[in-house]
Order: structure tokens, then sequence, then C-alpha cells
């Protein structure tokens, strides 16, 4: 494992926010919310998943339904499969790697097209105590494969996801975040793309008091295409903060991010990063990154951060956008002028923001989820 950690940190992107990895925890020293990195995020309500004074005796429970085709399997802490694509990027991450019991291998053939989903189901029983877990997702070469990451229930979680993405593969991810309203939930994803290889990965977060998820994409090859989308709803009190790094290392790769967010009630507070690193070797890059949120309450507050670093003249295209604001009102009163009740009207917006990323969904059971989890936060609008 050192060699493969040797190997990250040499070719470690040249931003300072993403050039210390390891799998030391003491290589990371505990925050203290002045970092670049931690200044968002509430650690005062991590229940100490980023020092090590919580103990590791919390429940959660981890179940599989695979798709024919698809394999499964529990593995313990050594196993090779483990953290072979991956380098912890912060101190909870680097625990999480050192603290997880039992980690779920899936793996899809080469040469496979598994269209069913495969759905991991990740259940809290308490928040007492910290629980800790890995995910490894393998994807052959010229395989295809949609993976559910289903969360749930009442947890103080810190967990790793690994996707590898073989040459001329298709994977569509999907992670529900819809946990009770005091679990704390801090992830990364580290996602690694191969030649002409295709990632579609969305996240959908409604549940949760605090929820720190941090999704990461490389590229092996040339050729490799990244699609990240994100949908989110905070209500009063809630912290649901996502913080996206795409590293693109490879020439002629493409990547899009699209994340949208509501928020209402006091204290309701979004944070997203969207960091984006096009390395000198990256020529022919095309990438767009998007974040747009929704104020619909006094005391909520949305924080959007978007960073593009380009290294490289030889870009087909690299930009970004972001905005946060109250519904306009030219929208309302054309709705309104046809006879539309204000607040119906309102609902119709909110649904018309998120239904464009909802029919990007490639589940139509999730489809269905998420958008009874949207017209359920639509019932609480005043």
């Amino acid at each position: 494992m050192a060699d493969l950690q040797g190997a990250v940190e040499s070719s470690a992107p040249v931003s300072r926010l993403h050039e210390r990895r390891s799998f030391d925890v003491a290589d990371f020293p505990v925050p203290a919310g002045r970092e670049e990195e931690w200044r968002f995020t509430p650690l005062r309500r991590l229940r100490a998943l980023h020092s090590d004074t919580t103990p590791a005796s919390g429940k959660v429970a981890v179940d599989f339904d695979t798709a024919p085709g698809v394999s499964a399997v529990r593995a313990r802490r050594g196993d090779s499969r483990l953290g072979t694509s991956f380098v912890p990027a912060d101190r909870v991450s680097a625990r999480a790697f050192a603290s997880f019991d039992e980690a779920t291998v899936i793996s899809v053939p080469p040469e496979t097209d598994v269209p069913e989903p495969t759905v991991v189901s990740v259940r809290g029983e308490s928040v007492e105590g910290a629980a800790f877990g890995h995910t490894v997702v393998k994807i052959g070469h010229n395989a295809r494969a949609v993976v559910v990451l289903d969360h749930g229930g009442a947890a103080t979680y810190a967990d790793n996801v690994e996707f590898v993405v073989g040459d001329g593969a298709s994977l569509s991810v999907v992670s529900l975040q819809d946990w009770a309203d005091d679990t704390v939930h801090v992830s990364q994803h580290y996602a690694t793309v191969g030649r002409d290889a295709e990632l579609s990965h969305a996240v959908v977060t409604f549940g949760g008091g605090v929820v720190r998820l941090a999704p990461s994409v490389s590229y092996a090859g040339p050729g490799g295409d990244a699609q990240l989308l994100g949908l989110y709803f905070a209500d009063a009190g809630q912290h649901l903060e996502h913080r996206l790094f795409v590293d693109h290392s490879q020439p002629r790769c493409r990547s899009r991010v699209d994340y949208r967010g509501a928020l209402q009630g006091g204290s309701a507070h979004s944070v997203w990063i969207g960091d984006v690193l096009i390395r000198p070797e990256a020529t022919g890059t095309d990438t767009y990154e998007r974040n747009r949120n929704l104020l619909l309450t006094d005391g909520a507050r949305a924080d959007s951060v978007p960073n593009l670093e380009i290294l490289t003249g030889e870009v087909v295209g690299a930009g970004h956008a972001s905005t946060s604001g109250r519904l306009e009102d030219q929208h309302l009163f054309y709705l309104m002028a046809r006879g539309i009740p204000e607040n119906e009207a309102r609902r119709l917006v909110i649904r018309g923001f998120f239904g464009e990323l909802v029919a990007r969904i490639e589940v139509a059971e999730v489809r269905a989820r998420v958008t009874a989890a949207i017209e359920n936060e639509l019932a609480k609008l005043p």
C-alpha cells in the first residue's frame, strides 16, 4: 500500500486543496475549522468523526440486492481488492479506512450488460458511537451496470466508496441520503474512469442533520466521460454539504457537473464546492460545472464556490456558473396571470427547477422516490 501512496502523491494535483493524501490518520491534523477545506463544515456537530474521541461502537447494517450477472461479497480488512484505486484525501476518510470492520465488494465481469440496478442498503440503528464503512464497485472493460447506494435510519457514520470503471465500460450510480434528522454522515466517493469509459454519478440528499459528501473523479485513460448530478433540499437546522473534485489528467476527457438545491427554514444551510483541475497533459479537455440554489424562506443560507484551475491552453471548453437566490418574480407572475394561485405557482416553478435532473436518473423506482420526496418538501412550504 505504501507504493500506491507514493505513486499518488508524486502526481498530486497542483491545487493546494488536494495535494495531501495519505492512509495514515496522523498525517492529517485534527481540523480546527479555519482550514479552507473545513471552514464551511460545523465541526461541533460532527460528533468528533474528525478526531479520535468517538468510540467505534456505532451500529450500521449493510445489505445488498444484486442484479443478475453481478457479484457482491463481504471482505475483511487486508483484502487485496480494497484501497487499490484511491488514497484518503482528508482525516475523516483516512480514519474511516483505518476503522471499518467489513467492506462490500461489487464486481461486474467484462463484456457484461446489466440494465437492472444493484442496490446497496445502508441502515443506521443509532447515533450513539461512530460507525465506519467501505464499498468497492468494479466494472470490467466494456461492461455496463447500475448501482444504487441507499442510506437510511439514524447513525453517526463515515465511509469511503471506490468506483473503478474499466476501459469502454459504463457505470450509472445513484447515492440516496435519506437519513433520519439526527444523523451525521461524512463520505468520500472516489471514481476512476478508464479509457473511453462513462460514469454517471447522481447524488440525492434530503435527510440527515449534517451530511458532507465529497465525490471525486480521476481519469485512467483518454476519452473518459463523467457526469456528476446532484439534488438536495435543506430544511430548518440541516447542513448539507457537497464537495466535488474533477481531476483532468488525461487527454480528450469530458466532465459535466450540475447540482441544484432548495432551502427552507431557519438555519437551513447548504454548501457546494466544485473544484476542477485541468493538468498540463490534459489537452482537449471539455468541462463545465454549474450549481443553482433556491432560497425559499428567510434564514436559509447557500454557500456556492466553483473553482477552475487550467494549466493548459489547449482545451475544447472550460467554464462554471453559480447562482443563489429567491424564486424569480416573472416566473410567478406568468403563472399567476393565467389564474394559478401563488402557492401553487411556487410549487410548479420548484418542480420544474428539479425536474430536468430527476428525469436524468436512470432507475425508475428511484425517480419516483425522489419525486415523492420533493412533493413532501413542497407540502411544508408556507
